[in-house]
């Protein structure tokens, strides 16, 4: 087993949506104290759509899976360890709040 350095948690959103993301990233910075990456508003590296990440220490995690559970304000959330081996964060260490999206996998060949 390979060591997690952290969690990446995205949330994933459409233009029409980030307000949204941005007052629920605003949240989970807030109450879990983690930062707040950039917005990007068009598909970045695999992810299929606009995006950002949050930096979950793994500590930290299960709070925070915990809480987006119930508190994802109807975005879809991708979240995955780090480890260091990207291709298999982004296929094997992952779960999904909300419908999964299928990500460009290509980045990685």
């Amino acid at each position: 087993m390979s060591n997690i350095r952290d969690f990446h948690v995205h949330l994933y959103f459409d233009a029409a949506k980030v307000d949204e993301a941005r007052a629920l990233a605003g949240q989970i910075a807030e109450k879990f104290d983690v930062p707040v990456g950039h917005f990007h508003t068009r598909p970045v590296g695999p992810h299929p759509r606009g995006s950002v990440q949050l930096t979950v220490p793994t500590e930290r995690f299960g709070e925070v899976a915990s809480w987006l559970s119930v508190n994802r304000a109807g975005l879809t959330v991708f979240a995955h360890a780090s480890t260091g081996d990207d291709r298999r964060d982004h296929t094997h260490n992952v779960m999904w709040f909300g419908p999964s999206e299928t990500l460009d996998l290509s980045i990685f060949d």
